[in-house]
């Protein structure tokens, strides 16, 4: 098929490589502009664009599609159809229009469950245990259109944002070419009424550890935000990320380390800390970050 894709992040990359490997022609790539990044601020390609230029595939990165002028450059590739995953901009009904099939969706949940920006970390800071990838046929309303394909994993006990991101990025680019083969005989399923909940985009302010949570709840919220933007606690005025995290037994203040394995109490219950990460350094485990910070059983974190 003669292919439109539209992503921008990392997550989207094995997608656009699985397409070019099915043999469908990718008649152009679309992604978010460059962007400043790094210490010199000096503006970045996103990974989509980075990878299609080492494909030798066109490359458009409008800041908008809103305006007539791009969206008849859109229509002019006269596409069979448009992937889309991650993209980051609205598509106007005209773009949605478009192609010949219209636009299909790759969506990191079970929809209608986590419907918008950020379903990874929403389901595992709420302890789903399970989630998946729906191909979806793209309407006006948000991540609302109707389900053609769909595959559920489960979210393994101890897995973080990162992992799971590249479960499911897999897994989507496998899904997307498995629906474009079948594509003439795929029946859209529209999305039940029941069950719909909005994954809203991750806030910083929401990165901070509240010691007073249960422990469950703090290792969830530690392995969604992993590894960014990273849950947080402050020592010494420092701020320091936590990246991953096991539930643990212990009582004690709210905030206190237990032990010099940096076992930390909560509301109810213990998690133990296992990865961490201090500001402009690599990330560290516990035993290696305890030889250089020496937090001792006894001190309270500071916290949400």
């Amino acid at each position: 098929m003669r292919v439109i894709f539209m992503g921008t992040p990392e997550f989207s990359v094995p997608v656009l490589d699985a397409l070019v490997e099915a043999g469908h022609d990718v008649a152009c790539v679309y992604c978010q502009p460059p962007r400043p990044a790094g210490r010199g601020k000096k503006d970045r390609p996103s990974p989509v664009q980075l990878r299609a230029e080492e494909l030798g595939l066109p490359v458009r990165h409008p800041a908008s599609l809103k305006t007539p002028e791009a969206q008849a450059e859109f229509a002019d590739l006269d596409a069979d159809i448009a992937v889309v995953v991650a993209y980051g901009l609205i598509l106007p009904q005209a773009v949605l229009d478009a192609p010949n099939h219209g636009c299909l969706n790759i969506h990191a949940s079970l929809l209608p469950r986590w419907r918008g920006a950020a379903p990874i970390h929403r389901a595992i800071m709420a302890g789903d245990a399970q989630t998946g990838v729906c191909i979806m046929q793209m309407e006006a309303g948000l991540d609302t259109g109707p389900v053609l394909l769909s595959e559920t994993t489960p979210i393994g006990l101890h897995e973080t944002t990162t992992e799971l991101h590249d479960r499911l990025s897999a897994i989507g680019a496998r899904l997307i070419v498995e629906a474009l083969q079948k594509l003439p005989d795929l029946v859209p399923e529209a999305q039940p009424d029941q069950g719909v909940t909005y994954a809203s985009k991750i806030d910083k302010s929401e990165a901070r550890i509240d010691w007073s949570r249960p422990a469950v709840e703090v290792d969830r919220l530690i392995r969604g935000l992993s590894p960014f933007p990273g849950a947080w606690f402050e020592h010494d005025g420092v701020r320091i990320k936590v990246l991953q995290s096991r539930l643990d037994d212990g009582d004690g203040r709210t905030g206190e380390v237990l032990d010099e394995s940096l076992r930390v109490a909560c509301g109810q219950g213990a998690v133990k800390l296992t990865q961490l990460q201090r500001a402009g350094k690599a990330a560290q485990d516990a035993d290696t970050f305890q030889r250089g910070a020496q937090i001792a059983p006894g001190t309270m974190l500071s916290g949400g």
